[in-house]
Order: C-alpha cells, then structure tokens, then sequence
C-alpha cells in the first residue's frame, strides 16, 4: 500500500507519523468525559508505553535523507492529548462551562502543523496527493484524536470547505472559505433532523420559503429543526450549511422531483432566529469543546445571492459530492483508531497473566488477535481499492464500493474494539483508558452517514442489476 506513494506523498505521510504519534498507552490520567473521535495517550502509575507505526513499512523505503530530514520535528500530537483532556477537566460540568473556550495546545499544534506543511491535505490538488494516498495519512491521523484538528482536516469542515470550493460563489469563497481554510472559524453542516427519518435524505422537511424583499432582493426564510449538527457547539463555529426544500407561499415545494427539490444555503452562526437548543452526548460523552449540537431555524432570513450554493434544486448532487471522498477520510482514520485498540489489546494480552500464563497464550485472546489483524488489513484493503477507483473514474463511477466500505468498515473496527474491551476487562469499560469512548465513536459512524442498512441496499440492488443484466445477455 505504502510503495504505492509517489516521493513526495510518501515525504508529507512520514513528517505526519511523526507529527502524530509518541506514546501509545490506553490508560488515562483520571475517569471523566473525553473526546470521542481516538484514543489517549498517558499512563496512570506506570510507565508509557511506545510503539512504533512503522513497524509494518518495510524500512527501505525510508532510507532518502531528503525523507529522514522531515522527520525531525513532530511527535506531539499524542502527548499533547493528556495536556488538552486536563484542561478540560478544569473547565467544570455544566455545558455553558465545556464549550466555552479551546485548549491552547490545540492552537499550539496547529500552528506545528502548518510549519511543517500538514495542513489542509485534504485539498489534494492543492498537495498533489491522490485520495489513496490521503488515505493513508487519513489512518495516521486516525491514531490520535489531536491531529485532524492539529492538520485542519477534521470533519466537518473538511466536507463543507470541499462544498464552497467547488459549487461556492466568490463572495462565499471570501467570506467562509478563507476563514475556514486558515482556521480562524470552524463550520457546521445541519441536514439530519428528529422529526423525520432522515435516513432517507429525501424526508428532509426544513423549509426555505422565498420571497422578494422590499428593497427587492430574493430571499429565503428557514424554518426547520436539526440535530446532531457535529462543530455547531464549538465556541468557533462560524457558519453553517443548511440543508433544506425551498417552497412557495403556501408551502408547497417548488420543485416535485424527489432529488431536485432540495437545496443548499450558507447560514452564518450568529442569524436572528438560530438557537442552540442543547448540546446532544453519544452514550453520555459530550465531544467538548466540539460537539454535536440541536439546532432550531425560526424564520431566519438569508438572500438568495449571499446564502444560496449552486443553484435551486442542487442539494442532492452536492452531497453526493461531498460524502464520497469524505468517506475514504472516516474509514481510513476509523482503521487508524482500531490499529490503536488492537495494538493495546496486544500488549494487555502479553503483559495480563490468568491461569498461570500470559492471556496470548490462551486460544480465545488468539483468535481474537488473529481475527483482529485480519479485519485491520481487509478494511484497509477495501478502503483503498474504493480510493483507487474514485482517483481513476470519480465519486459517482465509485458509488458501490464507496456503499461498501460506509457498512463493512465501521463493522470491523467496531470488531476489534469490542474484543479489545473484552481483553482489557473491567479496565475496558471503564472511564480509565479510551478504549469505551472509541466504542461509542466506531458505533456512531455505523449510523452518522447513513446507517447501514441504507447502505447494503444500495449494495444488492447495484448487485442484482448487474446479474439481471447478465442474465439477459445469454438469451
């Protein structure tokens, strides 16, 4: 997979290695709500303990010193978690106290990161990557839950910078894009809501009535209420992307055609009419300072010019274009958090006796490392084979695997997590190690863009079209 990068991929994937990883310990430093998105580094009584991501590379293709020059700097984003959990701790319980403020070690590392030139990768023109090699630093970033905030690669800004470059007005470009591609704002995307089944898009009930303003501007009025809304907590969250049907006087949609009749509006944060109802928590963490929040749209008023993406009725094709390359990002950095778990469900199976012998030594915690391993390297697989296939014929040509991997991936990391909870025991489900927040964060994802049964269908019915057709060529 590795010998697949050109030089220069290859360069960036090694000075972000190092960038991220040093200390690979599950335990914590105390018991309290923390990030869900990877794990955290610090050991609680006991000494760290280290290893190296390199271990599966061969080391010959580490031997230009143009590649061991880039690697002086780094190794901070996985010590620098337990500086950032500390602070949130002292920030108190109550929600006005959690997203109130940033830790400053996380403005300390993006400001490494974009020294050493690990910044914004995702924008792969730009860093003359291909999404298969984005995908590998993706697995990297996956290992420290610092890093895609570190690199300005967190979701979901990712997505929603990616939508404003390419269907984004100039004016959006100036007003949104810049900003968030510097870091100075933080974005939201509000498209799930709790009144529908949002699993299918096409349920999406929040309503942009246009009208023409009395100085004569067209203009959108949005009524409507979503939730989990990922970033829209965070106290630097700047702008939102608003998924919506545009309607006429009477409600109406102006557009019938079940995937033409949606839109998209740019929304800024601090609109008369926008209230955060309450920051909604996955199995009671509350991804502070982050988070994923309920939002409520009540008459806010926004012009067509400054607020509409694209054009009426483009919603669908935007979002199509914006998940699937983003999913590549999540599935290869969910490999990346269950190489973390797997690695510490090793070293916990080594170091834990029961029955007078290391847990290894017993079949069960070797199926379970057995099966474990070949979960990591079939996800990865597949991962990079579907980012292969969008490098060569795009997101749409790409459609089936990319269903594929949004259900098969999830799963088997949620596998190995599970069976590193197991081998950890009591210490697994407790507040002492990450591995019960990276649960809830790999349980989540089976839901977060589509559950999976939405996913699979698509999947067989690709599938049965395909043997129908093939059928139909031997009459």
């Amino acid at each position: 997979m590795i010998d697949a990068m050109s030089d220069h991929a290859l360069a960036i994937y090694v000075k972000l290695v190092d960038f991220t990883e040093q200390v690979r310990s599950p335990k914590r430093s105390h018991s309290s709500h923390k990030r869900s998105h990877a794990s955290h580094g610090g050991g609680r009584g006991g000494e760290r303990k280290s290893r190296n991501l390199f271990t599966h590379i061969d080391p010959l293709l580490f031997t230009s010193p143009f590649i061991y020059t880039v690697c002086i700097c780094g190794q901070r984003c996985l010590p620098a978690e337990e500086e950032f959990d500390s602070f949130m701790r002292s920030q108190g319980t109550s929600e006005r106290e959690r997203f109130s403020a940033i830790p400053l070690v996380l403005t300390e590392l993006q400001s490494e990161a974009r020294s050493l030139g690990l910044w914004n990768l995702f924008m792969l023109k730009e860093h003359n990557l291909t999404l298969h090699e984005y995908g590998l630093m993706s697995e990297v970033m996956g290992q420290a839950y610092l890093a895609p905030y570190a690199c300005n690669c967190a979701a979901p800004d990712t997505g929603n910078m990616e939508v404003l470059h390419h269907f984004g007005t100039a004016e959006q470009k100036e007003k949104w894009l810049a900003p968030l591609m510097n870091a100075t704002i933080r974005s939201a995307f509000l498209m799930t809501e709790p009144d529908v089944a949002s699993s299918d898009a096409t349920n999406v009930a929040t309503k942009f009535s246009k009208f023409t303003s009395s100085n004569g501007h067209i203009c959108y009025r949005i009524k409507g209420r979503k939730w989990w809304s990922t970033g829209a907590m965070d106290p630097r969250c700047g702008v939102f992307i608003v998924m919506g049907v545009i309607v006429d006087e009477n409600g109406d949609p102006v557009n019938t055609e079940r995937h033409q009749s949606h839109s998209m509006l740019v929304v800024p944060s601090d609109s008369k009419g926008v209230t955060m109802v309450r920051a909604l928590t996955v199995f009671n963490y509350d991804d502070a300072p982050f988070g994923h929040a309920e939002v409520v749209l009540d008459d806010v008023v926004v012009t067509a010019r400054e607020a509409l993406i694209h054009e009426e009725g483009s919603g669908f094709m935007i979002a199509q274009s914006r998940l699937g390359p983003g999913r590549i990002h999540h599935c290869m950095r969910a490999i990346g958090l269950a190489r973390r778990c797997f690695d510490a469900m090793v070293d916990r199976s080594i170091s834990r006796v029961a029955f007078r012998q290391p847990l290894l030594k017993h079949g069960m915690t070797q199926e379970k490392v057995a099966n474990g391993l070949a979960d990591l390297e079939s996800a990865r697989a597949i991962t990079l084979l579907c980012a292969d296939e969008i490098d060569k014929v795009g997101a749409r040509g790409a459609r089936e695997k990319i269903a594929m991997i949004k259900y098969a991936v999830p799963n088997m990391c949620l596998r190995i997590i599970d069976d590193a909870i197991q081998v950890h025991g009591g210490l697994g489900v407790s507040g002492d190690t990450f591995l019960a927040q990276a649960y809830s964060f790999m349980r989540t994802l089976r839901i977060a863009d589509g559950p999976d049964e939405v996913h699979k269908m698509t999947v067989a019915r690709m599938e049965s079209k395909k043997a129908i057709k093939r059928l139909q060529s031997k009459l």
